[in-house]
């Protein structure tokens, strides 16, 4: 209704209705514009991120390493806790750390690419008002120049915002011989619609976003979610539904999969690369033992992960079940002691050899 009777009084003003005209258009431009600022400028802040964060530089594997990192240099368990529950929660809850870090900081870089699109979108919306001129100056049949000029205008804007022609059907039989006058009144009503989103964007934070700028960043780390049934690593494949069985690099102590030996407060220690090559057995339900060698014959999960005999474990896993003893204790309600009991020479191993290690 409002669209009509703005429409109903631009056919009513005459000479002044080239600058209703100008402000009418531009309150249909305003809507698309703010979201494909918005939209650009969440890919820009993922783009800038990957080539000057060294986090986001690399790889999946990359990104999970800096992760081991990062958890060990701030040492709180707490974070270990979310980490182990939800690994790939938490990988996003570090890429929407370090989003919120980058853009908000005293730099202020979120105003800075805001601003920055919103130029470039102006300039472009200028640029197709002048177009749109160039076809329609010298024509006769006035009755048809605003039709032919928005025809134009929406073309030229139509890989760049949402415009929808058949929003403007109610405005395009304004009668008009100066088109230079047209011209000049889009280019005053662009300007107050430009000083009003700068206004905005001074103000404006993440949630402002449609499509998060740390969404983005998430989907450029694809990767499989599956966890180990044994000890929780998730799976390293970078294609997510991947065909072929699941598979890694490093396994780790089973403790942090849950596991206990049944019927006791004990922890297993040992991990499950090295327990496929055993002849101890699992439980797989209450009345199913297994031997670990024959893990996949218990069925999905188990059935799908291809866990290869190996006997090494990485000295990062060693350090924090010493560091954190007590608090995995408590955490998973158990204890390292018998035949769970902590080889001393974990003990032995360093937070600095151990960061050293994962490079």
């Amino acid at each position: 209704i409002e669209d009509f009777f703005k429409c109903f009084q631009i056919s009513c003003q005459g000479a002044t209705s080239i600058t209703t005209f100008a402000d009418f258009l531009c309150s249909k431009i305003d809507p698309g514009l703010r979201l494909a600022i918005y939209d650009k400028t969440a890919l820009v802040i993922a783009e800038r991120m990957r080539s000057e964060v060294p986090d986001f530089s690399g790889s999946r594997a990359n990104l999970e390493v800096c992760i081991l990192k990062y958890l060990a240099q701030e040492e709180k368990f707490e974070n270990y806790k979310l980490y182990l529950s939800s690994p790939v929660d938490f990988l996003e809850s570090y890429i929407q750390t370090h989003v919120e870090t980058y853009c908000l900081d005293q730099n202020r870089r979120l105003v800075m690419f805001l601003n920055t699109t919103l130029t470039q979108y102006y300039e472009t919306i200028q640029k197709a008002v002048f177009a749109s001129t160039a076809v329609v100056k010298g024509r006769r049949d006035s009755n048809k120049i605003i039709s032919l000029w928005l025809d134009e205008f929406c073309r030229e804007l139509g890989g760049v915002l949402r415009l929808p022609r058949g929003d403007l059907v109610g405005i395009e039989h304004l009668e008009i011989t100066d088109i230079e006058f047209l011209n000049d009144a889009m280019m005053k009503a662009l300007s107050p619609l430009r000083n009003r989103l700068k206004e905005e964007f001074a103000h404006a934070d993440l949630s402002s976003f449609e499509k998060q700028p740390h969404r983005i960043l998430v989907e450029q780390f694809p990767g499989c979610k599956e966890q180990c049934p044994f000890c929780g690593s998730v799976c390293t494949n970078t294609i997510p539904n991947h065909d072929g069985d699941h598979q890694l690099v490093f396994h780790r102590p089973q403790v942090l999969g849950k596991w206990r030996v049944y019927k006791t407060d004990i922890f297993v220690t040992d991990i499950c690369s090295s327990s496929v090559a055993s002849d101890k057995l699992f439980r797989v339900s209450k009345y199913r033992w297994l031997p670990y060698k024959k893990y996949r014959d218990a069925g999905p999960p188990f059935s799908t992960w291809n866990i290869l005999p190996d006997s090494s474990m990485q000295k990062y896993w060693k350090w924090f079940v010493c560091h954190f003893r007590e608090q995995l204790e408590e955490f998973f309600k158990g204890k390292f002691h018998d035949r769970g009991e902590i080889p001393a020479s974990w003990h032995k191993v360093t937070k600095q050899e151990a960061l050293d290690e994962l490079r």
